[in-house]
């Protein structure tokens, strides 16, 4: 379960996993209506993804991939949702991330997700920290980060859209150990390439595969990627129904950060034995030219 993370949770990069570990993750980009009501399709796509590829080890859907983007199609009864794929996960015996999805908790709305496991069982929830704002109006931002662990293989992590915005959200996580960040998005904004283009700097300067998930029609404007540590481009879709299976190599992740990208910057251990003291991050970071820039709301029509 999802809960406020702390390095002493953090294991050492090596322990109790295989060197140059593969992991076999299938990104699903698909259609999302803008009514909703996804999961029989998305169940669809579940199994034709086993059945093409049956060496799949987990299954990333996009943001809001089983009920849409409206509030109102908000997930109506979120834990028999979350069986279809509990199932669907224990029956294949494989990872199943089926996007997110918004539920309403004590009177507050959020964008959540869960991650589970070969054994059906949820292993971790997360609350998008970073709503879409001011677009994603009425959307609570969570709290807590989500890191979970593959056995004999890696240590994974949890960002959703607008969060890889942030930098901090990946410092974060890789500082813990993350070594694969899972990014659901729905984008079908004029920024998707400046999205893209973050992805790809975000993997290189953490040192991390990043597996960026789109989806299409109301789920946005597809061309999802997987980034490598080095920051090499490892696979982009188009803007079409795709499945897009992708074996990961752990082993670069470790090297990378151990000796550096083809033996260059080692920006991990840079971070670490830094002489600077970030002052932007005391007291809460407060700023007062960030106070000066004024309420966050659509840009108004000019006069």
């Amino acid at each position: 379960m999802s809960g406020t993370f702390s390095d002493a949770n953090a294991m050492p990069a090596s322990a109790g996993r295989r060197d140059n570990s593969r992991f076999m993750i299938a990104g699903i980009q698909m259609s999302v209506p803008i009514t909703g009501r996804n999961i029989a399709a998305m169940t669809i796509q579940v199994e034709k993804t086993m059945a093409l590829y049956p060496g799949t080890d987990m299954i990333v859907f996009s943001e809001l991939a089983m009920h849409g983007p409206l509030h109102a199609c908000a997930a109506a009864d979120p834990l028999a949702d979350e069986a279809v794929f509990q199932a669907l996960a224990a029956k294949h015996r494989v990872w199943i991330i089926p996007g997110t999805y918004f539920v309403h908790r004590e009177g507050r709305t959020y964008n959540h997700s869960v991650v589970i496991n070969p054994d059906g069982e949820i292993v971790g929830r997360y609350d998008k920290m970073f709503p879409f704002m001011p677009f994603e109006a009425g959307v609570t931002g969570g709290t807590d980060f989500l890191i979970f662990d593959v056995p004999d293989v890696g240590r994974f992590g949890l960002s959703i859209c607008y969060d890889i915005w942030v930098p901090e959200t990946t410092r974060t996580l890789t500082s813990a150990g993350v070594e694969v960040l899972i990014h659901p998005v729905l984008t079908g904004t004029t920024d998707r390439k400046a999205e893209l283009a973050i992805v790809q700097a975000t993997a290189v300067m953490f040192s991390c595969y990043v597996v960026d998930v789109n989806g299409l029609d109301a789920g946005g404007v597809g061309r999802s990627l997987v980034a490598d540590p080095t920051g090499n481009v490892v696979h982009q879709c188009g803007q079409v129904t795709e499945i897009f299976p992708i074996n990961i190599d752990l082993g670069l992740v470790r090297q990378v950060r151990a000796e550096g990208a083809n033996g260059l910057g080692q920006v991990l251990k840079s971070y670490r034995d830094r002489n600077v003291a970030f002052t932007t991050y005391e007291n809460g970071g407060a700023s007062t030219y960030l106070d000066s820039l004024g309420p966050l709301v659509p840009m108004p029509k000019r006069r």
